[in-house]
């Protein structure tokens, strides 16, 4: 039996008005081409811009001072990203008129800083299942039964189709099983954990629901493995990922510059 979810009324978040908000292009001069849709988005890094600019320290979790990576969403990512955004505001009763990634993620922090873990997870992952048709999975799971070709489509999908909201990454080959398979993807820097920068958000509305949705949705096990270190993560389709209480990724305190709790400590993961 998992966790009763209380309902509650829609909490309405204070975001900027819309006027101060560029609206998405309304012709084909302003934005780019369908063909843009497969092509990897241009992104840029700035350096020392705001409090966002930083970088774990390996050696002790500090952060440090660097660069964030700037995305230049195209206007089907845009129309992506306010979707899922919109979808999870509807799933938890609250309400952010602010568009974009930043609104996205705050939305996501106000669930972080409401709901218990336990109620984190369940929450995405009725979230999730809201926003993907349900006759997907039964066809999914009937046509593309466990094997090498599945999790290598999985991993080839996620890096064309998800770069808005992972960010970019690439397919890696592992060992599965005795052979090479080309399961894994890498992401480079994950876009979600460097726009919340805390370890708690990521394990606990990405990794663990994620990992959770594919095996139940989809019949497909994956490990999603965090490097808190360079906020770097790879995806492993097929491998079942280890109990919470084995796993690496919820033995790291947060960091020492959290965006939702401020302080050095394990409190924000469990």
């Amino acid at each position: 039996m998992g966790t009763v979810i209380p309902t509650t009324q829609a909490t309405i978040l204070p975001f900027p008005p819309p006027s101060c908000r560029k609206p998405p292009p309304t012709s084909p001069k302003d934005g780019p081409s369908v063909l843009s849709l497969l092509t990897r988005p241009a992104s840029v890094t700035i350096k020392n811009n705001d409090d966002y600019g930083r970088m774990i320290d390996s050696r002790n979790n500090t952060v440090a001072t660097t660069s964030k990576t700037v995305y230049h969403d195209n206007w089907f990512e845009r129309i992506a990203i306010d979707y899922l955004s919109k979808t999870v505001q509807e799933t938890v009763g609250m309400m952010n008129d602010e568009a974009g990634y930043k609104g996205f993620v705050t939305v996501s922090a106000a669930v972080f800083r409401r709901f218990n873990p336990t109620e984190q997870r369940q929450l995405v992952d009725k979230a999730l299942e809201k926003a993907i048709p349900s006759l997907v999975f039964v066809m999914i799971r009937k046509l593309m039964p466990q094997s090498k070709f599945t999790r290598e489509l999985f991993a080839a999908f996620t890096t064309v189709f998800f770069r808005w909201l992972i960010g970019h990454s690439v397919v890696r080959e592992s060992e599965f099983e005795g052979r090479k398979e080309r399961n894994v993807v890498h992401i480079t820097k994950c876009r979600f954990l460097e726009e919340a920068n805390c370890i708690g958000m990521c394990t606990n509305l990405c990794k663990m629901p994620s990992q959770e949705f594919m095996k139940n949705n989809f019949g497909t096990p994956v490990n999603m493995v965090p490097n808190f270190d360079d906020m770097s993560c790879e995806m492993i389709f097929g491998q079942d990922p280890p109990a919470q209480e084995d796993d690496p990724a919820f033995k790291k305190p947060c960091y020492k510059l959290c965006n939702i709790k401020q302080r050095h400590s394990a409190s924000c993961i469990s």
